[in-house]
């Protein structure tokens, strides 16, 4: 029987390395996706806006409740929190009059992908740190 328990033991510390990979792998793949909604909604509220002078959002939360115009205007259904740093909140990156023109993952760990990363239309660099991935419209087509 002790046997059996250290052999199982083995074989879970074998596997460990590679789960906590494939969590990593997911994490990843939905911080991409997450912060493609962001830089979507971004663009959208900034070339959504009256008149000639377009502007950032001042919060994340106006993303979700433009009051701008009359009705309610939607670009994104709700705020997700950040795969890799689900306890913390988005950093941003801030315009000249403190706007919102990107959001980033304050996780620091380093990026399982290690090449340039299409999203459609745009691309994300080579990164050393997850919080070096900037979501937003101007940083994504850099």
């Amino acid at each position: 029987m002790l046997l059996l328990v250290a052999l199982m033991g083995l074989g879970m510390a074998a596997v460990g390395p590679l789960w906590a990979q494939q969590t990593q792998r997911e994490q990843e793949a939905e911080l991409l996706r997450v912060g493609g909604l962001y830089a979507a909604a971004i663009e959208a509220y900034r070339d959504g806006s009256p008149g000639l002078a377009k502007e950032y959002p001042a919060r994340l939360e106006d993303l979700l409740d433009d009051r701008r115009f009359i009705g309610l205007t939607r670009h994104m259904r709700r705020l997700y929190p950040d795969p890799m740093m689900p306890s913390r909140p988005w950093g941003t990156v801030l315009d000249a009059a403190g706007r919102i023109r990107a959001v980033y993952s304050q996780g620091a760990e380093r990026p399982l992908q290690r090449q340039t990363i299409e999203l459609g239309m745009a691309r994300l660099p080579v990164a050393d740190h997850y919080s070096d991935w900037k979501f937003g419209p101007e940083e994504l087509r850099q």
